[in-house]
């Protein structure tokens, strides 16, 4: 088939037309594309070859069945009898703690004692100058025979039909006022000295002689440290561990240890805390461990059958649980969660486990449960 616009017609047949010359070069453009678009298909389709066509002489991909099992290192653990305890911090304070207070006013005429005496109960601290006293004795006895004297009489005359009822019942009401000054003077007699109301040691003692006491003025502070009790706050998770009767040991910042029993367990919270007051009672029959010192007080709360493990066994499984991993009889690799029910300085004891168990001390951290792993026996240090 001839294509009429290969060649011009016409006076300019000799040569080259516009419309010819344009179409001539939109020909070779096209071609040229067709050809360039081909070359970048093979180049890509070539490029991808080895992913989509596969050579037959590629090495497979090796597994994690393939390979060999993970070599990891397991001793025996063998699960014991352990106590557990509660441990808290606490502070020492005195079995009683009073003040010493002047019951009249009145100068002091003697002190008998000086800071930091031990005294027992009823021993005389100070006694008030019994002047004022003697005086106020003397006056109201005057005054009760006075006031009998008036009461007598009126019922006399009373019963003469000269007095009327109204100044019998006025002489007795005289009478009664008289009575009570007596009474009141006598029970300031015997406020005339400050005794100690209870063994102990005078912490306090702000008294001179001469000087002039106030009626319920502190004038010291009496102390009883035989024994003592250590206070200490038990979280509210904790409470079903602490009873009454329990043993305790006390730890003191001073060094020293005794022995003692929980006295006291509270039953309502602090409410800024939420914990409950419990007191030790501790034996300081020699009064060497003062009031007010620190103390760390560790009480049994009961047996529980653990396992002693090193905290570098214990790791975490994909959910975040605390456990260990080990092996199984048939080489497998186990996980169990575990609890810990005691630490101390070498090792953690923790519940969770089968009595007797082969632990992974060495490797667990390459390997995950259900695989089959290469064990080999090691001393659990």
């Amino acid at each position: 088939m001839t294509n009429e616009f290969a060649k011009p017609t016409g006076p300019e047949g000799a040569g080259s037309s516009p419309q010819a010359l344009t179409f001539t070069s939109d020909k070779g453009a096209s071609r040229s594309t067709w050809i360039a678009g081909a070359l970048v298909i093979a180049i890509v389709g070539w490029m991808g070859s080895g992913f989509i066509f596969p050579s037959a002489n590629n090495d497979p991909v090796a597994t994690r069945e393939d390979m060999k099992p993970v070599a990891v290192a397991v001793t025996q653990s063998v699960a014991e009898t352990v106590t557990q305890f509660y441990q808290a911090e606490g502070q020492a304070l005195p079995d009683r703690d009073t003040s010493l207070r002047a019951e009249i006013s009145g100068d002091i005429a003697e002190v008998f004692v000086t800071k930091g005496q031990d005294v027992t109960a009823g021993t005389v601290i100070a006694r008030f100058d019994p002047a004022n006293n003697d005086a106020d004795t003397r006056r109201a006895a005057e005054e009760l025979a006075r006031a009998q004297r008036e009461f007598d009489n009126a019922e006399q005359l009373l019963d003469r039909g000269v007095a009327t009822v109204d100044r019998v019942t006025q002489a007795r009401a005289a009478l009664a006022a008289a009575q009570a000054q007596v009474t009141t003077a006598q029970q300031d007699a015997k406020a005339l000295t400050i005794t100690a109301p209870f063994d102990g040691r005078i912490e306090t003692l702000d008294l001179d002689a001469g000087e002039f006491v106030a009626a319920g003025a502190d004038v010291g502070r009496l102390v009883d440290i035989t024994p003592l009790t250590v206070a200490i706050q038990v979280p509210q998770q904790s409470l079903g561990r602490i009873a009454v009767g329990q043993s305790a040991t006390a730890k003191f910042i001073t060094g020293e240890e005794r022995e003692g029993k929980v006295t006291f367990v509270g039953t309502a919270a602090a409410s800024e805390t939420r914990t409950f007051l419990a007191e030790v009672e501790i034996a300081n029959d020699d009064g060497a461990i003062p009031a007010g010192i620190s103390a760390e007080v560790v009480i049994p709360t009961g047996e529980v059958t653990a396992h002693f493990l090193s905290p570098s066994i214990v790791s975490l499984n994909t959910e975040g649980t605390l456990g260990v991993k080990t092996v199984d009889a048939d080489k497998k690799v186990t996980f169990y969660p575990i609890n810990i029910v005691r630490a101390q300085i070498d090792g953690i004891w923790v519940t969770g486990l089968p009595a007797a168990v082969d632990v992974i001390t060495v490797g667990q951290g390459y390997v995950n449960e259900g695989e089959v792993v290469a064990p080999s026996a090691q001393e659990l240090n």
